[in-house]
């Protein structure tokens, strides 16, 4: 004859581990905040897309670089840009002699994208971000 034993009931649980990461909310309405600060000084120059690899020579190349426009200013203001919006390379000159030694910035077509905005901040990591 075998002898029964009473055991406790045993609960086992196992926690989820999700095998993908999905964001609740992604980039939706998220924007970029970057100050409108280049050139350092309100100097007016001009700006320019980088499109041909060499920074600074658009005058003197027979491939040029895109010019966007000027003379230019920074407005100095703190934009809320949409993070799905384009930004792209480019550099500013002031003068004439300073082709040759440009600013690299970062561009910025504005709201409609028809507005120049260029910072000196390369690094959009280091961007702050908010949702708007």
């Amino acid at each position: 004859m075998e002898k029964k034993v009473w055991e406790n009931p045993l609960t086992m649980v196992q926690q989820f581990v999700p095998n993908e990461y999905v964001a609740a909310c992604g980039d939706e309405n998220k924007v970029y905040k970057f100050k409108c600060d280049a050139p350092v000084g309100l100097i007016q120059g001009w700006v320019y897309l980088e499109t041909n690899g060499e920074p600074g020579l658009q005058r003197v190349s027979s491939n040029p670089d895109t010019f966007l426009g000027g003379p230019y200013h920074p407005c100095g203001e703190t934009h809320e840009a949409p993070v799905t919006d384009e930004f792209k390379l480019g550099y500013y000159c002031k003068d004439l002699v300073s082709i040759f030694r440009p600013e690299q910035v970062i561009v910025w077509g504005g709201p409609e994208g028809d507005n120049i905005h260029c910072t000196t901040n390369l690094n959009q990591d280091s961007w702050e971000t908010a949702k708007s």
